[in-house]
């Protein structure tokens, strides 16, 4: 049952350094859900001052340079890949895994900006989503219940009351790790590791193998393309640097609170936790605290809608986080599923463009599909993630408005989590090769081939 954070914490005071601004803390007489249980532990207050004094994550000229190419997005100018982890964890900040996952996400944008014929914008759900919703508040194996893991910033993956207490000082390692993340991050797309030739000698090596071999003709495009700009003198040095943009969903409002600050050129409050924020499915209630305090933010933010959503949740929600209309603040994540995406999305889309809004509509065809494998495994089929793709297209095409981004849950690894593909994980795989502590992701050869599909499919639309 939903709580408000004054009734979670009633004597919670306002923190020495904390940004204050008009209307900033309503959320916490509001119901809030999803939240931890550590409001009476005595690292609490420590912590929550700790991060309200802590330099920010992000900038506030980074966020207004996002909604700038989000706006771009939203009028058909631009194209959005959001992609990683379903939930990072401490264990997995290391350069190696951080630099696959960048990398990963380099490889499809440039595929897909061949596609598209438009600039991707680039957007990791890394540094940052470190929390996760869950269906219940426990879990049990065997004779034993513990509280549920909710992601690294509440608690710990292994199954033991002290792993599984929810520890607030999680949340100042979380900042801390972030900070790491954004680092190398920062240093990987403006220190050449972005070149554009580089990154595309890399997808070469993808389709050199046979299971791809259905995408040498794309590939070879793209080759000729590259070397004709190359040997016409484009600057390169331009091609090196790419911009590179952090999110994750605003689920711990704690954290968020704690990282806001207010901008000095603007007077606006900022969440510099990211650089763009979304609310989930599970706390989308137009009445609820997540709502409430995102509307106040300057970030670009997103909704996540699943298949129950309603035209009428769409336009309240954008007359709560987007009232003046601004195109580039707010993105509609569809996870409708694949059996619903060609139903449920027309009504919509319909609705939200006749009211004038001008949201930017992404797909996430991930959550809507998962499903448990013969083994027992948490898992998704490659085929059913690319139909929900592809619904999405038609669904924009055939109403003339434009399908302008990817959200996917991916990793640079050759994990085994996703049945299916050109080069097929099969569920036997999964005894080795799965590592996701939360929900299944395309594992890096998946996501170049969805990348491939889906610029294919831009390329005949051009």
């Amino acid at each position: 049952m939903s709580q408000t954070p004054a009734e979670l914490d009633p004597s919670f005071p306002p923190t020495s350094g904390a940004a204050v601004y008009p209307g900033l803390d309503d959320w916490r007489s509001l119901p809030i859900s999803q939240q931890p249980s550590w409001h009476d532990d005595p690292g609490y207050a420590p912590a929550i001052a700790e991060l309200s004094m802590v330099p920010p994550l992000v900038f506030a000229g980074e966020v207004d340079i996002l909604r700038d190419r989000l706006a771009q997005a939203a009028q058909g100018k631009a194209f959005l890949l959001q992609g990683g982890d379903c939930a990072e964890t401490f264990e997995a900040a290391t350069a190696d895994k951080i630099s696959a996952r960048v990398r990963t996400i380099l490889q499809m944008s440039v595929v897909l900006t061949y596609g598209a014929s438009l600039p991707v914008i680039k957007m990791g759900r890394m540094a940052g989503q470190f929390a996760k919703p869950r269906s219940s508040n426990d879990e049990t194996r065997g004779e034993t219940t513990l509280p549920a893991y909710r992601g690294d910033m509440v608690n710990g993956f292994e199954f033991t009351p002290e792993s599984r207490r929810h520890d607030p000082a999680r949340m100042v390692r979380a900042y801390h790790t972030s900070a790491s993340t954004l680092n190398l991050i920062r240093a990987f797309t403006q220190g050449g590791f972005a070149d554009l030739r580089l990154v595309h000698h890399w997808n070469r090596g993808f389709t050199a193998n046979p299971a791809h071999s259905r995408y040498e003709s794309l590939a070879r495009d793209i080759d000729r393309a590259v070397r004709f700009m190359d040997v016409c003198g484009a600057d390169f040095e331009a091609l090196k640097r790419v911009e590179f943009f952090a999110s994750h969903e605003a689920l711990l409002l704690d954290y968020e609170r704690a990282l806001t600050r207010i901008d000095s050129r603007t007077g606006q409050p900022y969440d510099t936790s990211a650089h763009f924020l979304w609310i989930g499915e599970r706390t989308r209630d137009l009445d609820s605290a997540h709502v409430d305090f995102l509307s106040r933010v300057r970030n670009p933010i997103g909704v996540k809608l699943g298949p129950n959503s309603t035209p009428e949740d769409a336009l309240a929600l954008i007359d709560k986080l987007d009232p003046n209309r601004e195109p580039g603040r707010l993105t509609f994540i569809t996870r409708m599923g694949a059996q619903n995406i060609r139903e449920k999305l027309p009504t919509l889309v319909e609705k939200v463009t006749a009211s004038g809004a001008q949201v930017l509509w992404v797909t996430d065809p991930m959550h809507g599909n998962t499903v448990t494998s013969p083994n027992g495994y948490k898992t998704r089929n490659f085929d059913d993630v690319m139909d929900e793709v592809r619904g999405f297209f038609e669904v924009h095409n055939a109403l003339g408005t434009f399908p302008g981004g990817l959200h996917v849950e991916m990793t640079g690894d050759d994990v085994s989590e996703c049945l299916g593909g050109a080069d097929p994980v099969d569920q036997e795989a999964f005894v080795e090769g799965y590592e996701s502590v939360c929900d299944p992701r395309l594992n890096h050869m998946q996501s170049l081939e969805m990348a491939f599909l889906v610029a294919g499919a831009l390329a005949e639309k051009g």
